[in-house]
């Protein structure tokens, strides 16, 4: 005789996705239609929500069927779950003493994946899974009592959503990707405009961006929301962000919508763990931990201008007081002159100056006319190497201070040691200094200070190298998104030839490569062996680097062109006013090409005035781009002394 077993249901797998609109997936196939019928899909939902995923029968009958007697709703419910039986398997719903229970293995939530990557802080993984409001677009009509549990749910799963976006937001700032993070605060953003946090993190954003008028727009943009909807204002902490950042506006772009003034304005690619190890050794200083000192040490172009300027931003967004300054070859021969240089960088601006002693104040304004309009100059001003320790004492009473000396290889021997006494003296204090430097030429107090740190002295040396395969790659990618992969690899190779690596030059020729230069002739070895960048210049560029900032410097405006081949003609820091008078150009038009040339990365300017930002950038604007005749003219006009020949 034959035996006839059971039929035996195989157990499936419902996913659904609630965060976003409604996405409905059985074995990884798309749902029956019955499924998605809106009272059998909301009963799935709410139980798969629901506090150990259960419900009485009455509670599903009043919250779905409110408009039914009783016998029918019943009915309705039974239905329900016979539709969710034959998607799922018998074994998923399970009706005992009037409980009805949904099981655990059945259904699988993408909202339960967000709270479990949020424990773990996997905040790529988290906020690749948000992609909306918590069923967004749904409802069931008629049904008060779910539409009420469904704005709650909405209310809690719009701030984890939030939650997941702004810690990536975050982790990629950390990173050095600045156009990441800040989309993935537009997005938090865009689920709760009200939120604090979500403004926080795209006004930051901006900020290191170098685009301060942006973010001051975003903030201004939020504080009328706040108004208008809420009748509020916002937080302390974002009201103190954005007053940050209104104190050091920087430059920008004359036309923001224009892709062209992003094609210098590279992301901080390929130095990622660099920027984090800084970020680490400033929160520990924050944190109560101590003086620290930083050594940046990397040949010329690996970006260590560009890492420590991230740096400071990022220092300053967090409420620290930074003072910049970059050193120049003339100030190895005028002593205290890079402490001065802070002084006009920073340190005039920092929360708690007053409270310095007077003769440490009037040490500055003996010799600073913008320190003496605040603080009279006393008859015997201190030295500034000795007032240094007086001033910093009242800023490190109000919070963290941050000290960035750019190009350290220059400042003069005084400055450095007082520095680094400064540092000794506040060693239980919030005091950071961090200097970048060449490793040539040899200094011997550089050396000292490479010797100390990580000894008596807590910090770190951190050093920077030429940018690998997949750093180019990525930055070929950002300048060249109309390229196919083979195209973009070919670039790459030719790129890492020519800029060997370095990451100034690989901007300038990837930017020249999106303006139309042909990089597909022949290349050889450089710089040649045994030698550095800095050995190799002036006369063993490639041609297509030297092609690629004559391209740069010819998509400038006719008075940015103006403006930067006077300053490569003139002194390596200049001012705007003899910028002006060496160009011919009104203040306004001087004003602008300056903001023009900063945004593009052009020059760079602390409290002493304007430098390029690469050396190397200059030598090439002053020897291709400016005749004798334009460079005697130059000089006539700003005063300075002719050339000797």
């Amino acid at each position: 005789a034959r035996v006839v077993l059971p039929a035996v249901s195989r157990a499936h797998m419902i996913v659904c996705r609630v965060l976003g609109p409604v996405e409905i997936t059985v074995d990884g196939a798309p749902a029956p239609p019955e499924l998605l019928w809106r009272k059998h899909l909301a009963l799935l939902l709410y139980l798969a929500c629901s506090p150990r995923r259960a419900r009485t029968r009455e509670h599903l009958t009043g919250l779905l069927w409110p408009e039914k007697d009783e016998s029918a709703a019943r009915h309705s419910l039974n239905e329900a779950l016979r539709v969710l039986r034959r998607a799922a398997g018998d074994d998923a719903i399970h009706v005992a003493a009037d409980q009805v229970h949904l099981s655990e293995e059945s259904v699988r939530l993408d909202a339960d994946d967000l709270e479990r990557h949020i424990g773990k802080g996997a905040w790529a993984d988290a906020a690749a899974i948000v992609a909306g409001e918590f069923l967004e677009g749904f409802a069931v009509p008629g049904s008060e009592e779910f539409e009420s549990w469904l704005a709650a749910e909405r209310r809690e799963w719009r701030e984890r959503s939030v939650t997941a976006l702004l810690g990536w937001s975050t982790l990629l700032l950390r990173q050095g990707s600045a156009v990441e993070a800040l989309a993935a605060g537009r997005r938090a953003g865009g689920l709760d405009p009200h939120s604090d946090l979500a403004a926080q993190a795209v006004i930051g954003a901006l900020a290191v961006r170098g685009d301060s008028g942006a973010a001051m727009a975003h903030y201004e943009g939020f504080v009328d929301t706040l108004a208008r909807e809420l009748n509020a204002a916002p937080a302390a902490a974002t009201r103190a962000l954005a007053e940050r950042i209104r104190l050091n506006r920087g430059p920008r772009p004359a036309d923001p919508a224009s892709p062209d003034v992003e094609r210098r304005r590279a992301p901080l690619v390929g130095r990622s763990g660099e920027l984090g190890h800084l970020l680490t050794l400033w929160e520990r200083v924050r944190g109560g931990l101590g003086a620290t000192a930083i050594l940046l040490e990397g040949e010329a172009g690996t970006g260590k201008t560009r890492l420590l300027e991230e740096f400071a931003t990022r220092a300053r967004l967090a409420g620290g007081a930074v003072a910049l300054v970059r050193a120049v070859e003339g100030d190895l021969d005028d002593p205290g002159s890079g402490i001065v240089g802070l002084a006009r960088g920073g340190l005039l601006l920092a929360p708690g100056l007053p409270a310095a002693p007077a003769p440490a104040l009037s040490a500055f304004s003996a010799i600073l006319p913008e320190w003496a309009q605040r603080f009279p100059a006393a008859p015997d001003p201190l030295p500034v190497t000795q007032a240094l320790s007086g001033v910093l004492g009242a800023l490190l009473e109000e919070g963290p201070v941050l000290l960035a000396v750019d190009d350290a290889q220059w400042i003069d021997r005084a400055s450095l040691l007082g520095l680094m006494a400064a540092v000794r003296d506040a060693a239980a204090q919030p005091l950071c200094l961090i200097l970048s430097a060449l490793p040539h030429p040899p200094r011997p107090e550089l050396d000292e200070v490479r010797h100390r740190i990580g000894g008596d002295v807590p910090g770190a040396v951190v050093s920077l190298g030429p940018l690998g395969g997949a750093a180019l790659r990525e930055l070929a990618a950002w300048a060249l998104p109309g390229y196919d992969p083979i195209a973009l690899e070919r670039v790459c190779r030719r790129v890492a030839s020519d800029s060997a690596g370095l990451a100034l030059l690989a901007v300038e020729l990837l930017s020249a490569v999106a303006h139309g230069l042909d990089l597909r002739e022949g290349s050889v070895a450089w710089p040649s062996p045994m030698h550095t960048l800095t050995q190799s210049l002036p006369g063993e560029l490639p041609d297509a680097v030297v092609a690629a900032f004559r391209i740069g410097y010819r998509r400038l405006s006719r008075d940015g062109q103006q403006v930067l081949a006077a300053a490569a003609v003139l002194d390596d820091r200049t001012t705007e006013a003899l910028l002006a008078r060496a160009t011919g150009l009104e203040a306004a038009p001087t004003q602008a090409a300056l903001d023009e040339l900063e945004w593009q990365r052009w020059l760079e300017s602390d409290g002493r005035g304007y430098g390029f930002v690469a050396r190397l950038a200059r030598r090439v604007i002053a020897l291709d781009m400016v005749t004798p005749g334009q460079r005697a003219r130059i000089r006539e006009r700003a005063g300075a002394p002719p050339e000797i020949a």
